[in-house]
């Protein structure tokens, strides 16, 4: 009588599934068991999960995948439901991975004889032949089924006695079992949650060794790397220190169960202590001292290579049932994935920081008479590097250059130019050049190395275009307070004042470097008075959470306010912090699409000489403002209007404010239509909030003094002095030694009480 005969008699039926293709050969009794027709067929896995149970095909697929992955038997109960989810009967399957390819049909449709062998020795291992001892573990042929293979075959068989819960529709087979199965879903999602979300190995490792496996958790836990031909411990869980030591580096060639597993690529599963001391004997001398009775050693596989292995060790027996073998297998590959994330991480922190490190000056040189502090924070992604950058130079004068810039892109080329156009700014510099100068230089600089760049195609990728960078060049006097800064599409830097105002200072500026070869850069003057500072920084701290060059600034100001008495270091970690620190998310921006970027900042503060009696140096308590409008350069008065507005920002009388900008703006004009000298502009506030006093300066080279007239209704011009008549609270005129100086004044009113 043939096989499938012998096997149809007694209600069972044989078939083979095929991953690769998803392809599943049934024959006539394994088909009606199913629910399809009673002969050979050749069908879909989709048909057959729309015969079974949903929760009984998932827990086929993962014994399946398991089975696959490990050379062993999966064996699963399946429900076999009608279109309306009845359950008609449950069946039993137990399947093999199958090494040769899909067996080919027998001679009267059924398995063919490859088929048959595989069901067979499933058959013996099942009714307890020596075989089945070792099931899944290395060291009994496991060479015979490569792990991965996609086609399985096996038998499925009618369970006459209904499983507990059978009978109930659609329920689970057993409150038992369904219990495990919402614990192992759960327990599975929270660990896959909590190793995606480990950054560093040692997170990795914490948070490996405070998983809780739902009914069966290790007491011990080790986690082994692959170092050239030796495995060592990365880290360990449940051990002593001491304990570490023996295990810490072991041949891959020796026969201890985790090179085994590292070797072969499949998990080693030790029941019992005489089990380990029969199959395992020399590495039994180590592991038999520390009280564990059982063993798991899974290989921990990263897109095909074997990264290392995890040690899961019990002090009570562990059968490891299918079940238990899929949620150690799971746990393994989701430990060697967050492992492998978490070195690569790690890895390309340590190359970004070690570049950069070799980019940025080491320390800021000591700068008499001023006080210096810089930071750079590099933006989360990528390599964590990018083309900002800054430099505080000792220039052969003994003054002070003050560089800071950001050249486009956020990648190893930004960081590459970078690098080059400092050490070509610092060269400039050193040679004693002016601002404008040097920033001539360098964007001569630049534009000639995309130029070299653009000519070898084959270093660049095919979408390479020529790199532009913005920066800021200062050159700063200490004793007198004078800065002078060229600026080549950077920001404009701000200025900070002892009563906590942070007041931007327009600058003239050109294009940035690279754009055109011979660029012009104007130079400003400013002057910093005595505990007065200067910040500079690039557009990752201002727009960095969402903000725009507004509300960027104004986070700022309010950062700098509540640190108005502290020194640099301090202050440049709040401002650091407070855009991307742990707590910036609290303060977001409008602009919630905006990326992260690069942050560079330098703060510098003219030291002000201690006063008699006192041991420190007083803040500066008052705002000044210094700037000159050249006659070539009308439209600067536009930035003195904005600046001395900026300055007045908490001033109590708003109509007074309109009328300081309308009396600033006649003044200027007055020198530009009158004179052919500049108009040298000076304001200051004095005296305490609500009580004080604005003084604004106009000067120039003429020795005319002004006179007040009284113009006719059609007279076009004689009007400014009668205005600041008009709006002033004081006003008047004094000679200098090479011109005069108009002058007026207004006192601050106290804001009306409502």
């Amino acid at each position: 009588m043939r096989t499938e005969e012998v096997l149809a008699a007694v209600g069972t039926g044989v078939w083979s599934w095929d991953a690769a293709s998803g392809t599943v050969t049934m024959d006539a009794e394994a088909a009606r068991l199913v629910g399809l027709p009673a002969r050979q067929t050749e069908t879909t896995a989709a048909v057959v999960r729309g015969h079974c149970h949903g929760v009984d095909y998932v827990e086929l697929a993962g014994a399946m995948d398991l089975a696959r992955t490990e050379g062993t038997i999966a064996e699963a109960a399946l429900r076999i439901v009608d279109e309306r989810g009845t359950v008609l009967r449950v069946v039993r399957t137990r399947m093999r991975p199958f090494r040769g390819g899909r067996p080919a049909p027998g001679e009267h449709g059924g398995p063919g004889r490859a088929g048959r062998e595989e069901t067979g020795r499933a058959g013996r291992e099942d009714a307890g032949q020596p075989g089945r001892e070792g099931e899944g573990q290395a060291g009994r042929g496991q060479g015979d089924v490569p792990a991965g293979d996609a086609l399985m075959s096996g038998t499925v068989q009618e369970v006459v006695e209904p499983l507990p819960g059978a009978s109930a529709g659609t329920s689970p087979p057993s409150p038992l079992t369904s219990d495990w199965r919402l614990s192992r879903e759960a327990f599975l999602l929270d660990a896959g949650r909590a190793l995606a979300e480990s950054r560093g190995t040692d997170q990795v490792l914490r948070v490996a060794a405070s998983l809780s496996m739902p009914g069966f958790s290790p007491d011990g836990m080790a986690v082994f790397g692959v170092e050239g031909d030796h495995l060592t411990v990365i880290g360990q869980h449940g051990y002593r220190p001491e304990d570490e030591e023996p295990f810490n580096d072991i041949p891959l060639e020796s026969d201890y169960p985790g090179s085994v597993a590292v070797r072969t690529g499949r998990a080693i599963y030790i029941a019992g202590r005489e089990e380990y001391r029969r199959r395992f004997p020399e590495a039994w001398r180590l592991a038999g001292r520390l009280g564990r009775r059982s063993w798991a050693y899974v290989p921990l596989i990263v897109a095909g290579r074997v990264i290392g292995v995890w040690l899961a060790a019990f002090s009570h027996p562990a059968p490891f049932t299918p079940d238990e073998r899929s949620v150690l297998t799971t746990v393994a590959r989701m430990l060697a994935q967050a492992l492998s994330r978490a070195q690569v991480h790690e890895s390309e922190r340590e190359l970004s920081a070690g570049l950069q490190r070799s980019l940025m000056p080491e320390e800021v040189p000591p700068t008499p008479g001023m006080t210096v502090a810089a930071r750079y924070v590099p933006t989360g992604g990528g390599l964590e590097i990018g083309g900002d950058w800054y430099d505080v130079i000792t220039l052969p004068s003994g003054k002070t250059a003050v560089v800071i810039g950001d050249v486009q892109g956020h990648d190893v080329r930004a960081a590459g130019l970078m690098s080059q156009l400092r050490i070509a700014i610092r060269a400039y510099a050193s040679e004693g050049h002016h601002p404008d100068a040097v920033l001539t230089r360098a964007s001569h600089f630049l534009t000639q190395l995309n130029q070299r760049e653009g000519l070898d195609t084959d270093s660049l990728p095919e979408d390479a275009d020529p790199r532009f960078a913005t920066c800021l060049y200062m050159k700063a006097d200490p004793a007198a307070g004078t800065l002078h800064i060229a600026r080549a599409g950077h920001l404009d830097p701000a200025m900070g004042i002892g009563d906590g105002a942070l007041l931007v200072r327009p600058t003239e500026g050109g294009l940035p470097l690279g754009v055109v070869e011979d660029p012009d850069y104007p130079v400003t003057r400013l002057v910093m008075e005595p505990g007065e500072l200067m910040l500079l920084c690039s557009d990752g701290l201002i727009e960095t959470g969402g903000h725009d060059l507004e509300t960027g600034r104004d986070r700022l100001r309010r950062v700098y306010s509540g640190h108005v008495g502290d020194d640099l270091e301090t202050l440049a970690d709040a401002l650091i912090d407070a855009v991307s620190g742990p707590h910036s998310h609290a303060t977001p921006g409008p602009h919630a699409e905006r990326r992260e970027d690069d942050i560079a900042l330098v703060l510098l503060r003219r030291d002000q000489p201690p006063r008699e009696g006192e041991p420190g140096a007083a803040p500066a308590t008052g705002r000044h403002m210094h700037l000159t409008v050249p006659q070539a350069e009308q439209q600067r008065t536009a930035d003195a209007r904005h600046e001395l507005r900026a300055m007045l920002f908490d001033w109590s009388t708003p109509a007074q404010v309109d009328s300081a900008e309308l009396v600033l703006s006649e003044l200027v004009a007055n020198v530009l239509l009158h004179t052919d000298s500049d108009a040298d502009i000076s304001a200051d506030v004095t005296g305490p909030r609500g009580n004080r006093t604005l003084r604004v300066s106009v000067g120039d080279a003429d020795t005319g003094l002004p006179h007040l007239r009284h113009p006719g209704e059609l007279s076009s011009s004689g009007r400014g002095l009668f205005l600041l008549q008009e709006l002033s609270g004081e006003w008047g005129t004094e000679p200098k030694g090479d011109g005069k100086e108009i002058w007026c004044e207004f006192h601050e009113e106290e804001r009306p009480t409502p």
